[in-house]
């Protein structure tokens, strides 16, 4: 099974004290090497610039870094964005969610594992959305 990451799951992957973050992070130490799954390579910069700036030397920071290097990173190509923009118009979504999602549709992904309710409803069709607690 494909799981394609919102950046949000990540970051509570990377906080120990975020109850929802056992169950992702929980997905990293079942695969013991490679990728655990896909993702836009616009998670690096969504993930990383707030806790880089607030300290890049700091667990958190660290912590991230390691689980974006098991997620295998598709690059937004045109394909990506003409797809990110008929779902983004489709669904409401904003830019760079709309591209998440077009990332893991491209990529052939089972499962979008997201905790932004409010934007990745269960009516998405082209993907399965999952949340944390259902892992």
């Amino acid at each position: 099974m494909i799981t394609a990451f919102d950046a949000d799951v990540l970051i509570y992957a990377a906080k120990e004290e975020q109850p929802l973050g056992g169950n992702v992070a929980g997905l990293f130490k079942e695969c013991k090497s490679g990728f655990v799954g896909i993702g836009s390579t616009l998670l690096l910069v969504e993930v990383l610039i707030k806790p880089m700036r607030i300290n890049p030397e700091s667990f958190e920071t660290e912590k991230l870094f390691e689980l974006i290097s098991r997620i295998n990173m598709r690059p937004v190509d045109q394909h990506t964005a003409e797809l990110a923009l008929s779902l983004g118009v489709k669904y409401g979504l904003k830019a760079i969610d709309a591209t998440h999602l077009a990332t893991a549709i491209i990529g052939r992904a089972d499962r979008f594992l997201t905790n932004n309710r409010k934007d990745f409803r269960k009516e998405i069709e082209e993907i399965d959305i999952v949340y944390p607690e259902e892992l």
